[in-house]
């Protein structure tokens, strides 16, 4: 071998030395289902995927979702799902996303698009399930809480007044709903008993699914109701026309402890199971069809509720503790009482009669 060859050998080999040192030296990293900060435009969609399951008690996203009630619980999971979905081109949903990956400008530019493509109300409610998902991440220590305050550091989505939505139900209207469960058959039975709840009690759907019979006092017409929204607990009385429906569906159910409004199978055969909020939906919705009743919604007997007992005199602190609700302002947007309460209140306020002339 020549000379030359022997020296081009011997850098060949000092070079693969000074290779394997630099690779040896380089620090171990440890594996974690969370990868390293990139940003959307140069680390692509798997800088923000997931590359291993999480525990749901350890992915901010689960944990932020089973705090909310069930209702709200399906919607903010469908906008999280959207908004994974609009960051990764449609690669994750709201389970494999690497939430604590995110920076201001993953933020800022989903809330452009969420601002272009939505109503405001819709794209601040996303926004928010956004915040609320990060606040997560840095409670769980996945994030800084500098890095949180940084990605959340967004300008609010400001909504122009909006009409009211739903309506009151008039008394003829709420009459009629209840004559087509005047059958003798178990479904209108118990049909008949959801309308006398949710009428005589204005409780929430989700409320309604989740009473039990040991919930409900008989004697008292009393309901306890664990609130949908904050799992509190509050009081309802029923008026005795509602009791005596309740009681004619309890005649048919029994008296065994369990779901009080069950689903009912087409040969009359009574499940002792909760009802879903969609079969209550559904239940309103067909009664309203055969009745001839304008379209409504399970809430807006809670809505007639409280315009009800507002235009009885009923004064808006002692409505708003039968409602459940946390604050007066609340139970103001309730009230769908119209032109003429408006009219009769004026005409209550003492004006001075001037002196006949003579």
């Amino acid at each position: 071998m020549s000379e030359t060859d022997r020296l081009a050998a011997s850098n060949k080999q000092l070079e693969r030395t000074k290779n394997k040192g630099e690779k040896q030296s380089e620090p171990q990293q440890r594996k974690s289902p969370h990868r390293g900060r990139r940003s959307l435009t140069s680390g692509g969609v798997k800088s923000l995927k997931l590359f291993a399951p999480v525990p749901s008690t350890l992915h901010p996203a689960s944990v932020y979702l089973a705090s909310l009630s069930q209702g709200s619980r399906a919607t903010m999971r469908r906008s999280l799902n959207a908004i994974a979905s609009l960051l990764t081109d449609g690669e994750c949903d709201a389970l494999t996303l690497d939430w604590s990956n995110l920076s201001y400008q993953h933020t800022a530019a989903v809330r452009a698009i969420l601002v272009e493509r939505f109503a405001p109300a819709t794209a601040k409610k996303m926004v928010a399930a956004l915040r609320r998902v990060l606040k997560e991440a840095a409670r769980l220590g996945l994030m800084s809480y500098e890095d949180y305050a940084r990605a959340t550091d967004l300008p609010r989505i400001d909504t122009p007044p909006q009409k009211l939505r739903g309506r009151a139900l008039a008394n003829k209207e709420i009459a009629t709903l209840l004559d087509e469960c005047d059958e003798a058959n178990t479904i209108a039975i118990r049909d008949a008993a959801i309308l006398a709840i949710l009428r005589g009690g204005g409780i929430r759907r989700q409320e309604l699914t989740r009473l039990k019979l040991q919930d409900y006092n008989s004697s008292t017409g009393e309901l306890e109701i664990c609130s949908a929204k904050r799992k509190s607990y509050r009081t309802v009385y029923l008026p005795a026309a509602a009791v005596k429906l309740v009681e004619a569906w309890l005649e048919i159910r029994g008296r065994k402890r369990g779901a009080l409004i069950c689903p009912v199978r087409k040969g009359g055969q009574v499940e002792l199971r909760h009802m879903s909020g969609d079969a209550v939906l559904k239940i309103v919705k067909k009664l309203s069809v055969r009745a001839g009743v304008e379209e409504f919604s399970p809430h807006d007997f809670r809505r007639t509720f409280c315009s009800d007992l507002l235009d009885g005199g009923i004064d808006v602190f002692t409505v708003q503790k039968l409602a459940g609700h946390s604050s007066p302002l609340t139970t103001s947007k309730y009230d769908r009482r119209g032109d003429q309460t408006k009219r009769q209140a004026v005409e209550r306020l003492f004006f001075p009669q001037p002196e006949p002339d003579g």
